[in-house]
């Protein structure tokens, strides 16, 4: 049994403390809300929560993939805790960006550690995501919906859960069998 669902803050964002391991996440879709934590980024393994970049990863999410965030659905990351991250003087940890797809080669920046201080910050290139496993032949539409189901909550793509209920058994209605 997997007990890190345990462990996540109760809150509408991922928060560093939630990360206890990095995680390779899949962007959804991006909002620009205002306020001090302007972008709210879906994720679709943190369904309901938002992962909200500080201005230092927005600047590299920028140099990475470009100013469109609508062009970062589908996108892949690996965040992490980075103990070291300061706020206000004092090591609070952040989230920061180790990995992300849709670069071929490792990506380097500087980026502010305190006033006047820069420091270089390298994103490496993600691979891609591994295929999804083969359709088995389902005898049944129960079946079919199950394995749906399953995959589903294994963060399957929309295009995989489409192919599975295409790959489903009809019954026939009545209507079809007079």
């Amino acid at each position: 049994m997997d007990i890190g669902d345990t462990i996540l803050a109760k809150s509408d964002q991922v928060n560093a403390v939630d990360l206890a391991v990095p995680v390779t996440v899949t962007v959804e879709g991006v909002d620009v809300v205002g306020g001090d934590q302007p972008v709210d980024i879906h994720l679709r393994e943190f369904p309901g929560k938002a992962y909200r970049p500080s201005k230092s990863m927005r600047r590299v999410l920028v140099k990475l993939w470009g100013p469109r965030s609508a062009d970062y659905a589908g996108r892949r990351l690996t965040i992490y805790n980075d103990p070291s991250v300061t706020w206000a003087g004092k090591a609070v940890g952040g989230i920061r960006i180790s990995h992300a797809s849709h670069i071929d080669k490792p990506v380097t920046m500087s980026l502010a550690l305190a006033k006047g201080k820069l420091a270089p910050f390298t994103v490496q290139p993600l691979p891609d995501a591994p295929a999804p496993p083969p359709i088995p032949a389902f005898e049944s539409e129960d079946d079919a919906r199950t394995y749906w189901i399953k995959r589903r909550d294994e963060g399957a793509s929309p295009d995989e859960l489409a192919a599975i209920q295409a790959a489903a058994p009809t019954t026939p209605t009545n209507e079809e069998n007079n």
